[in-house]
């Protein structure tokens, strides 16, 4: 095979054949590194929803503070009653 792109996972599946173990250990890094990335993406996407709460919730604060009636503030925002009155108890 002259193609270069194919040269590596051609030179990985050989490898592989030979060995047992090797291919063992293949596995198991590849099931790592697999993993790994499932995490770091949850991560960002926790990290994209708390940021996005915590956005809402100061934007929320800041309508009531400029005397916007609660039940519009919570369908602009997405945040129900309940959770606006937990940022501002006055209403």
């Amino acid at each position: 095979m002259n193609e270069p792109k194919m040269k590596k996972p051609m030179d990985t599946l050989e490898f592989l054949r030979q060995d047992a173990a090797a291919k063992t250990a293949y596995n198991a890094r590849m099931k790592a590194l697999s993993d790994e990335k499932s995490r770091i993406e949850g991560a960002m996407q926790e990290g994209r929803t708390v940021g996005i709460e915590e956005v809402k919730a100061k934007i929320a604060a800041k309508l009531l503070a400029m005397g916007m009636d609660i039940q519009i503030v919570a369908e602009a925002t997405e945040l129900s009653v309940e959770e606006i009155q937990t940022l501002n108890p006055l209403h």
